[in-house]
């Protein structure tokens, strides 16, 4: 069996119902982008497929293609036994459509009239079922209300398996008589009024010469698509009842919808959102600085020295430790993005968008994969199969990438707090959250600007309508949250224990060999200056050392010295490697305490030849902006050499944002230093 309706219906809700799955929900439109099965128990095991969310059978974007392959047994894939047709119950006559052209396939149906408690006037299951001759079962797919009785359809649909009657769609003459003809060509196996309509609404139908003439023919001397949707929804709007009062979401959506108000909501919303973010994950993020400060010195105290108990304190709970202490923060950022999703604010930033987006030869529809890569980038290049046209995949592809994901938020957050005061300017606005906002601006202007100049150089297109699901609002549920934010939180510990570790262990191993022999005496012998020159004289000596020795005329323009270098080249593997490099280059070779002070402590405290501190604003302003366009992830280049089935796209993405990186930041640490700003 196969689940189908359009976009926002529930599908995937009532697909976790049905299965007990926990697959991802939200209350914006392209969330499912592929094919996921599960197992539904009617008497026997029985497959159940949830498809990307389609309008018609006529696919405009590359999850449509997907949904309808599989709903109609197309590209190798077995045709369903029955569907599930999904409909929203608030848009009756529009999510009906698609179960109306699925009935004319001749596919057994059931409806599942979802979302019925939040309709204004509850639509009768009973009149549904007249006209269509299929059963139709009301539902509240999030409540789980009405499965026991949706399942008791299925079990009776599936025990006939017998095309439904077709529905008596009053089809004008210029379609019976060219569907005639259709309808002789076709092979006796396809030969159903569903097929020869789909024929005749498809350019390119495929099938035998005849076929393709006749096709041709009739599209030509008539705007037979019209007439074939006309017909139907003028059969459907028999069910259609007295329209309702303006509903809380209309009213709602005159103010978040309007080209001012809106906007200014929007900056609010984030502002308050960024600010949270700091208040609210700090306290958590000292109190596991201060468990890793004890499991160091615990470690240090209980084990003999040595190489591996430096890989234990300095590789392992230094490094990635560091890391592992911003969990609170990533977890506090999905909790919040899935508030704004769930809720369906997003949807309506991405309406507010398309009048800047149409600017790009875009729509709105194309700044929900950016929004998801607020998150991850990997998911949001994903869903850019919901968009339309190859050239808009590629360009979201191209620029995804510079939206800032929660991987940077390590980083963003390690600068942040050592360098910009928790402080409020003009007693109102806080620095931390208004820096962090900027940071989060500047990769969503620069990602705007990026696809404006590819969309007038390399992937010139015309500029296309908005097809935009605005669902209506509703209250987030507890479990849903915390399910999304552990999910993706698992994703971020999954790497702390794969990618971060291992790669955090090369860069120890890297910054303690080649080893520097130790001075006659020990270290215990030298006083505390010389312990400090002896330890900067073993991390030069290294061969991470000697490697940021090597970088630092590249990276001295930007205000940055071999130390950030070392980082930097750790971070290409994963951002987040970065915060856990930091941690061993400060933390190799002391001996390191309760009372030793966290990363923060170090990096602020750091100074340089001649006295001057290395980090200072302008130098953590410059850094931050080196982080938010140099493209520092291997799974991303790889989800785009996937999606685009090609090398040529990842090589550029990878190019054009480490120039654009290293430009960015010249510029500003060289203007800054020049006027004598942050320094």
């Amino acid at each position: 069996m196969a689940l189908a309706g359009n976009p926002n219906t529930g599908k995937t809700t009532l697909f976790n119902q049905l299965t007990g799955h926990r697959a991802r929900v939200g209350n914006y439109p392209g969330v499912t982008v592929e094919r996921r099965s599960g197992n539904l128990d009617l008497d026997g095991p029985v497959e159940l497929l949830d498809t990307p969310g389609t309008y018609s059978l006529l696919a405009r974007s590359e999850d449509e293609q997907v949904a309808i392959a599989a709903l109609l047994g197309m590209d190798g894939h077995p045709r369903p036994d029955a569907i599930i047709v999904v409909v929203d119950a608030t848009q009756l006559v529009r999510n009906l459509y698609l179960a109306l052209q699925l009935i004319e396939f001749g596919s057994p149906c059931v409806i599942a009239l979802n979302m019925i408690d939040e309709a204004p006037i509850p639509p009768d299951p009973a009149a549904i079922t007249a006209l269509l001759g299929v059963p139709c079962v009301p539902t509240t797919a999030r409540e789980g209300v009405g499965m026991d009785a949706l399942r008791g359809a299925l079990s009776a649909t599936l025990a006939h398996r017998s095309a439904p009657p077709r529905p008596g769609v009053p089809y004008p003459e210029t379609v019976t008589s060219a569907l005639d003809g259709i309808l002789a060509e076709l092979p006796d196996g396809s030969a159903d009024p569903g097929m020869g309509l789909w024929c005749l609404m498809s350019e390119a139908p495929g099938g035998s010469e005849r076929l393709k003439q006749l096709v041709a023919s009739a599209r030509a001397h008539t705007d037979i698509d019209q007439d074939i949707i006309a017909a139907r929804y003028a059969f459907l709007e028999t069910l259609d009842s007295a329209p309702p009062e303006a509903t809380l979401t209309e009213r709602v959506d005159r103010v978040l919808l309007h080209p001012i108000a809106g906007f200014a909501v929007f900056a609010g919303v984030m502002l308050t959102l960024f600010q949270v973010l700091f208040t609210g994950a700090d306290p958590a993020i000292g109190l596991l600085e201060d468990v890793l400060g004890w499991l160091q010195g615990a470690a240090t105290a209980s084990l003999p020295a040595g190489v591996l108990t430096e890989l234990l304190t300095e590789g392992m709970i230094g490094g990635v430790g560091n890391a592992l202490v911003f969990l609170p923060q990533i977890l506090l950022l999905f909790f919040l993005l899935g508030l704004l999703e769930d809720s369906g604010y997003m949807a309506r930033v991405a309406y507010l968008m398309d009048r800047v987006m149409r600017a790009l030869g875009l729509h709105g529809r194309a700044f929900v994969p950016m929004l998801s890569g607020l998150a991850c980038a990997v998911p949001a290049i994903m869903a850019t199969r919901t968009l339309e046209r190859r050239r808009d995949r590629l360009m979201v592809m191209a620029v995804v990438p510079l939206m800032t994901c929660s991987a940077r938020l390590p980083v963003y957050t390690l600068i942040i707090a050592s360098l910009f005061p928790p402080s409020s300017l003009f007693g109102i606005v806080p620095v931390q959250g208004l820096m962090m906002m900027a940071m989060y601006l500047f990769g969503l202007l620069t990602t705007l600007a990026v696809a404006g100049v590819l969309g007038k150089t390399a992937l010139r297109g015309q500029r296309v309508g908005l097809i935009l699901e605005l669902p209506p609002y509703r209250m987030p549920t507890a479990m849903a949250l915390l399910r999304t934010m552990w999910e993706r939180g698992k994703i971020f510990l999954t790497e702390a224990g794969t990618v971060i570790a291992v790669c955090t262990v090369i860069m120890w191993a890297l910054l303690r060999f080649p080893a520097l022999p130790e001075p006659p005496g020990g270290v215990v012998s030298l006083s505390p200056a010389e312990v400090t020159a002896w330890q900067a004289d073993r991390l030069e000596h290294s061969a991470a050392g000697r490697l940021g020795r090597g970088m630092e005329p590249v990276l001295a323009p930007l205000g940055f010295d071999w130390k950030m270098g070392v980082g930097i080249v750790g971070a290409f593997a994963a951002r987040e490697v970065f915060v856990s490099t930091m941690g061993i280059v400060y933390g190799v070779g002391e001996d390191v305490t309760e009372e030793t002070p966290a990363l923060r402590d170090r990096m602020r405290a750091e100074t340089r030849t001649d006295g001057t501190p290395v980090y200072t604003p302008l130098v953590g302003v410059s850094l931050m902006v080196f982080f938010s366009l140099a493209c520092q992830c291997m799974s991303t280049l790889a989800i785009i050499k996937r999606e685009t089935r090609s090398w040529k796209w990842p090589a550029f993405v990878f190019v054009y944002m480490s120039v654009l990186a290293w430009l960015a930041s010249f510029a500003i640490y060289q203007i800054g230093s020049l006027l004598g700003i942050g320094t």
